[in-house]
């Protein structure tokens, strides 16, 4: 069972950690194709990816009508609604102010694992979850808000609020479906809901862009990388931890992007980082050691 928890807080990590990158890619790339349309290509792409990888593992396709409607419910709630408003909400304000606001997810993962599944509130799951919120808040620095930024703000709050639900309503499918096959049905949900907005202003996407070579890099790690593995990773280590204790490694996500932003873009990084590093890594391994 430990062995379990330490194989899922990797996998957890990991995808949270190519999402860290995903918000300097997203801030260069957003420049050239609108969020909406921008999402709408990153899973084209990805669905091609998935595809390959569920043949590779030789992935029944096969899914009862009784799952169904709950595995639309999450590409709808997290592969639409989340990551289109997270996008968007990085569009309008800041990458840094998505890191801050991102930090609330594993909060919301916490409430709805405790109103969904009925998983045990306990002074652990608060405890680390409150040490977490606040490295991340030590890292990125509060003063990244501001009231200019509201609309951006208030779209990265749904995108927050979205991801961490859906997260929880992973843990109700039946674990014989594998994490490739329900990425894969809800990317292609995504894909069916977002067609008709992609199609009605397609003249708002200057399309010559995507013959550059660095919008055809953003587009690949948004699509293979970031999709396709990333929402595997993360959704296979959902099956092995518990909701509330999986959104902690969420926060993996602020850190990795302030990194990259100081090695990439040249951000200065200062004490405050590190104070938030040795926060978080306290708080992710109370929650192992000590978490049911």
């Amino acid at each position: 069972m430990k062995k379990n928890k330490i194989f899922g807080a990797l996998l957890l990590s990991t995808a949270a950690g190519i999402w860290g990158g995903m918000f300097i890619v997203v801030k260069v790339v957003v420049e050239f194709i609108p969020p909406i349309e921008l999402v709408w290509l990153r899973y084209l792409i990805a669905i091609v990816a998935l595809f390959i990888i569920g043949f590779l593992q030789r992935v029944d396709w096969r899914v009862k009508r009784k799952d169904l409607p709950l595995i639309i419910l999450i590409g709808v709630i997290g592969n639409a609604l989340s990551i289109v408003t997270q996008e968007t909400g990085t569009w309008l304000s800041s990458a840094q102010l998505g890191a801050v606001i991102t930090a609330a997810t594993p909060t919301f993962m916490v409430l709805f694992a405790w109103w969904l599944l009925k998983e045990r509130l306990t002074w652990v799951k608060i405890g680390s979850v409150a040490l977490a919120t606040i490295g991340v808040l030590m890292i990125v620095g509060v003063h990244a808000i501001g009231i200019e930024k509201l609309l951006g703000a208030v779209s990265l709050v749904i995108a927050a609020l979205t991801w961490a639900l859906m997260s929880v309503l992973i843990k109700l499918v039946p674990g014989k479906y594998a994490p490739v096959q329900v990425t894969t049905l809800a990317t292609a949900t995504a894909i069916v809901c977002l067609s008709p907005i992609v199609f009605i202003q397609r003249s708002a996407v200057h399309w010559h862009y995507l013959m550059q070579p660095a919008v055809i890099f953003c587009l690949l790690y948004l699509g293979v990388i970031s999709t396709a593995v990333a929402f595997v990773m993360w959704n296979r280590g959902l099956q092995l931890m518990n909701a509330a204790s999986s959104g902690l490694f969420f926060v993996f996500q602020p850190l990795v992007g302030t990194l990259l932003g100081w090695l990439i873009l040249g951000e200065a990084i200062g004490l405050g980082f590190w104070v938030g590093v040795c926060l978080i890594s306290a708080s992710i391994w109370i929650n192992i050691r000590y978490s049911d």
